[in-house]
């Protein structure tokens, strides 16, 4: 996904008194030295505060001066005030990810003026008496012209040495972090929010905590991302705690989960808590020049980090954890003795990405979490036990999964022959009746799961996406598709049906010569298989769908034809299944021999007989790719989405955007019943751009009813692994299991004939 966008505003040119005489803005003297931004507007004396410059009045004595830093002016960060953290810091925004770098690239080109300085030498001259310590306007592109560039490094012997580049940008990061050190130590504090005052004009959109602002092109973490909107605007996002004297940082900083780049340095901290783990948004961490002996292993957490500055501590080690953090550019940690040896000479040689791959694939294997615990939601006792049934709905992740596209699991994690036993161990100890799968590929299915499976008396049907037909027999073997298993022992396969979502939309007569179905549903090759099953003893009956849509949150119209075409199919097949003649062997296709069934024990009742669709039990495990607030979980749960719906707006599709979709069916999802209880879901898929619901078994509420269900992952766990899989969690779905009962069906009461004695007119005849 790309990043969050910037809310675009023009900040005027600067421009500076000079002198004590009041002159005509247009006869400002723009500072030589510092050309001003092409990019700007043209200043006008109805540019509104606070893009506004400061008229010839302003408490600004000297052209580099801040201004309104006095009591009472300018003490809000784009109009912010009052939000969080007010005293003593610096708070400002980025215009962009790499503004360190551009920076840098403008010092190169900054010549300095000697005329301008005070004898704070390297710092920048500033008023010392602001009150709030929140900076709003200050020269925006000005450091001192001795700034190294670190394009050349010495060597012991003195001699000057071409490094590569990645060495060369540590090098330029440490110099920084000296110049703020500098600055500091003769009291200038909030380095930083100073030097990037100038992009504090320009508030930032930011998206929820959920959302992964950026992915850097990775289609499969981004592949459970639902309908992708930004939620709220944020004034700031970066904060400079920068040379205050800081011992310890309160709980209640790190409730600001929005930061972004936090300026830690300088200080006298000797102890990082653990709760930077819920920083999960931060991308640049400084926390040079303090006390500290170690980084806390919750930073693995905090996946989104571009820049780690450590420099001139005492840190001892590096915790393993840190191999998590995929995405780290810059590990700036030269100055801390202990490393200096082995890992400061690793990123000179091979850069931080080699150390940071080195620690994840060196980190042992965590402690697995506590198992999760059933939740009751009915008292079973009360119920007929051949009644009962359990489902199992798993997405498990294909054997296409990457090292590029996880690159925050260790590599043996991601192993197909490693986590598909982790797969069938959790399906076995699921012991389910009826087990969905989704992402099962060809050649896993006939060569691992199936046989295996088999063993404990499962049979399967199984129907890989319609690209396998065009695929030679090799190629073919790694497409995936959906699998139902049930027990064979207890439910006979009455029919089982493959709905291809794109083969199915372009022959709809109402589709015929649409552009949106050919250009947004034709090359989606979603699908979903469809299965009948009669339970052996009681004669009840069951429709079982198994199904996955379409990941893509650009594509939700996709995704709601896909759901649309799938409940208009389930409901054409249950008008059959519930004409469905009687199963007369009931015996038929089971893997016990015949002489190991028990005759006297074996007394199937008759069929069941249903007179209408509806009362035909109808379970749906799917991977909707839709969390409970999109349309398509809309339409599965209140039956009906209408054609002004925003999802549809703009497109054509035949009957469904006319008319809207609809389905006669009374779903509800299992899980929505821990809704507002502490056992709420929280999540199905997990990954570092998205933490969010889902994965669904949606059950018809007029014939089924819900025993119990799997509940979520120890949240203590959760605090310690960055996204899944891992090693306890093979995919990166959570699976999802539901103990249901068949509701006993009310019939209709036959009134009796009344017995009456012959009427007076029958006695007369």
């Amino acid at each position: 996904m790309a990043d969050a966008y910037r809310f675009q505003q023009s900040a005027g040119n600067y421009y500076y008194p000079q002198g004590t005489q009041p002159q005509h803005p247009r006869h400002q003297i723009i500072r030589n030295s510092t050309p001003p931004n092409n990019t700007r507007s043209p200043f006008t004396i109805d540019t509104p505060s606070p893009s506004r410059s400061p008229d010839s009045h302003s408490p600004a004595h000297n052209p580099y001066a801040m201004f309104g830093s006095g009591p009472g002016q300018h003490t809000r960060v784009n109009g912010a005030a009052g939000r969080g953290m007010q005293q003593h810091m610096g708070i400002y925004n980025y215009q962009q990810q790499n503004s360190h770098q551009q920076h840098s690239q403008q010092h190169s080109t900054i010549q300095q003026d000697s005329g301008t300085h005070t004898s704070n030498g390297g710092a920048l001259n500033h008023h010392n008496t602001y009150s709030s310590g929140v900076l709003n306007s200050t020269t925006p592109n000005f450091v001192p012209a001795s700034l190294q560039n670190g394009h050349a490094a010495a060597t012991r012997g003195g001699q000057m040495t071409a490094v590569n580049p990645h060495w060369a940008e540590q090098v330029k990061h440490r110099k920084d972090a000296e110049q703020a050190n500098a600055a500091a130590q003769q009291g200038h504090t909030h380095y930083w929010a100073r030097m990037k005052a100038g992009e504090n004009r320009q508030p930032v959109a930011t998206v929820p905590d959920t959302q992964e602002p950026e992915s850097d092109g990775d289609t499969r973490i981004s592949n459970s991302n639902t309908n992708a909107h930004f939620q709220k605007r944020q004034d700031w996002v970066d904060v400079d705690l920068s040379g205050q004297g800081l011992r310890t940082i309160s709980p209640s900083f790190f409730t600001f989960s929005f930061l972004r780049d936090v300026f830690l340095g300088s200080n006298k901290l000797s102890y990082l808590p653990p709760w930077f783990g819920e920083l999960r948004q931060m991308r640049h961490l400084d926390v040079s020049h303090n006390q500290l002996t170690q980084l806390p292993a919750e930073l693995g957490m905090c996946v989104l980090l571009k820049t780690l500055l450590a420099f001139d501590n005492q840190i001892q080690s590096l915790p393993s954890e840190l191999g998590s953090l995929y995405q780290l550019d810059i590990l700036g940690i030269e100055g801390n003795p202990a490393l200096e040896a082995n890992e400061v000479e690793e990123i000179k040689r091979d850069g931080t990405k080699s150390l940071i791959k080195r620690l994840l694939e060196e980190s042992p294997m965590p402690l697995p979490p506590p198992d999760r615990i059933v939740i009751p939601l009915t008292d079973a006792s009360s119920l007929n036990a051949h009644d009962q049934f359990r489902i199992f709905s798993f997405n498990i992740l294909c054997d296409n999964a990457t090292r590029e596209q996880y690159n925050y699991t260790p590599a043996k994690a991601l192993e197909w022959t490693y986590r598909r036993e982790m797969i069938l161990q959790q399906v076995e100890k699921a012991d389910a009746d009826i087990i969905c799968l989704q992402e099962v590929d060809v050649d896993s299915y006939n060569e691992y799961f199936r046989p295996k499976l088999a063993i404990h008396g499962l049979k399967g049907a199984f129907w890989p996406k319609a690209r396998a037909k065009t695929m030679s027999e090799k190629d073919a073997k790694v497409v995936d598709g959906c699998a139902t298993f049930y027990k064979s022992d207890k439910y006979i396969l009455l029919d089982k049906q493959l709905i291809d979502f794109q083969s199915i939309a372009i022959n709809r007569p109402d589709m015929k010569g649409q552009q949106d179905v050919f250009n947004r549903v034709m090359p989606r090759d979603q699908m979903a298989i469809l299965t009948f099953f009669e339970e052996r003893l009681t004669g009840s009956r069951l429709v079982v769908a198994n199904g996955h849509l379409y990941w893509d949150p650009r594509y939700a119209d996709v995704k709601l034809v896909q759901a649309a075409i799938l409940m208009d199919q389930i409901n054409q097949w249950a008008k059959k299944y519930a004409k469905w003649p009687a199963c007369t062997d009931k015996k038929a296709g089971m893997y016990k021999f015949a002489d190991e069934v028990d005759d006297a024990a074996f007394e199937p009742a008759p069929s069941m007989e249903y007179t209408d669709p509806t009362q035909l039990p109808l379970l749906m495990c799917v991977d909707l790719n839709s969390t409970p607030e999109s349309s398509v979980y809309q339409l599965l749960s209140d039956g009906r989405v209408g054609p002004e719906h925003e999802d549809l707006a703009g497109h054509s599709y035949g009957n469904f955007t006319r008319d809207g979709i609809d389905h006669p069916f009374s779903l509800r999802s299992a899980y929505s019943l821990l809704d507002d209880t502490p056992h709420a879901l929280t999540f199905t898929n997990y990954v570092p751009g998205f933490t969010g619901v889902i994965d669904h078994i949606f059950f018809s509420s007029n014939a089924l009813e819900v025993v119990s269900v799997l509940g979520g992952v120890d949240a203590n766990y959760m605090k310690t692994v960055p996204g899944f899989p891992s090693y306890h969690f093979p995919s990166d779905h959570l699976p999802l299991q539901a103990d249901f009962c068949i509701k006993g069906r009310k019939e209709k009461k036959q009134i009796p004939e009344s017995d009456f004695p012959p009427s007076r007119r029958d006695r007369r005849d």
